[in-house]
């Protein structure tokens, strides 16, 4: 199992274009075949801050995530081209 927190901060002026990014981008990634889970989250208290909670099978299921034509639509050129800033953390189960 792959599983990922990506945080995403952005300018206040984007911020309604961005949580409508991640909320399409969660609907075509939960259609995937090697998708677990895909949550978007805004986080409480600070508006311009989104969090995407990620599992999928295996890698070969993240590559195909990343490969999808919705993640280059949504990610590549659209939260990556407005982002202030990126945090990424890859998760170990411990169970």
């Amino acid at each position: 199992m792959v599983t990922l927190v990506v945080r995403f901060t952005f300018a206040p002026e984007d911020r309604t274009e961005m949580e409508e990014a991640v909320r399409l981008l969660a609907v075509e990634s939960r259609k995937e075949p090697g998708c677990v889970t895909f949550v978007p989250h805004r986080v409480e208290g600070d508006p311009d801050t989104l969090v995407l909670y990620e599992q999928y099978r295996d890698e070969k299921a993240q590559a195909a995530h990343r490969a999808s034509q919705h993640f280059r639509k949504y990610v590549v050129e659209g939260l990556f081209q407005r982002m202030k800033e990126r945090n990424l953390e890859n998760l170990v189960a411990l169970v």
